[in-house]
């Protein structure tokens, strides 16, 4: 969590130093089903909750972004956000690269009554083929609180699960980020312990709680999740 957003290896012939698409998909809802012909590395489809819409990254959504990811409070627990709009707009550009190779997934969130993001889902392979996966989330302080990230947190995994074919999810935040593993916990994510020194902010090693999902164990939870009928 803490290296999102998630800031790729400089590459040759590109001016980025630091990274910071628009079809009209069907929109999904949650649960998405267990089979899906959607090719996601053309295109991300739009999940859609009461309260939520993830959708693929636009160009128009760099200076929203900017201003919701490079306040204090939302940039302590991360790696450094792009410093300024444009940062934003080569890191949608890397992105969307990024996703038609087939290594990483970046949804944008917005919120119920608007139009731009204001947070970001990520999932970044871990392993060929998104067997094992790392996923992480940054969202504008505004929103905390919100649901912004209950109920698109449970989009992801259902996507990561369900399309993308992920076995083992994993997320790590630091052991100071109260919120961000009060987040995960409730959401379902299982505590397997301590990365000792495991990442570096601002010139200091921080420990990481590593925590993770499991396919089964998802699918087991989402069935304990649906409405009883008597």
């Amino acid at each position: 969590m803490e290296k999102m957003p998630y800031q790729p290896e400089p590459e040759p012939a590109t001016t980025m130093a630091t990274p910071g698409t628009p079809d009209t998909p069907a929109t999904v809802t949650q649960p998405l089903p267990a089979v899906t012909t959607s090719d996601w590395r053309q295109a991300l489809p739009t999940l859609a909750s009461s309260g939520v819409t993830l959708r693929d990254l636009r160009p128009e959504d760099a200076p929203v972004l900017f201003a919701m990811l490079s306040t204090a409070e939302v940039a302590r627990f991360i790696s450094p956000p792009p410093s300024n709009v444009e940062g934003f707009r080569l890191f949608i550009d890397w992105a969307l690269r990024e996703r038609e190779a087939g290594n990483y997934i970046c949804f944008a969130v917005v919120p119920k009554g608007m139009s731009t993001a204001v947070g970001l889902f990520q999932l970044r392979s871990l392993e060929a083929g998104f067997v094992t996966a790392e996923w992480g989330f940054a969202i504008g302080s505004p929103f905390w609180g919100t649901g912004a990230f209950s109920e698109g947190g449970k989009l992801v995994v259902d996507f990561a699960i369900d399309v993308v074919g992920v076995h083992r999810l994993e997320a790590r935040a630091s052991v100071a980020n109260g919120r961000g593993n009060g987040a995960l916990r409730k959401i379902g994510a299982v505590q397997e312990g301590i990365l000792r020194r495991s990442f570096l902010r601002n010139g200091d090693y921080h420990d990481q709680v590593l925590w993770s999902i499991l396919s089964d164990d998802w699918r087991v939870q989402r069935l304990d999740r649906r409405p009883q009928v008597h």
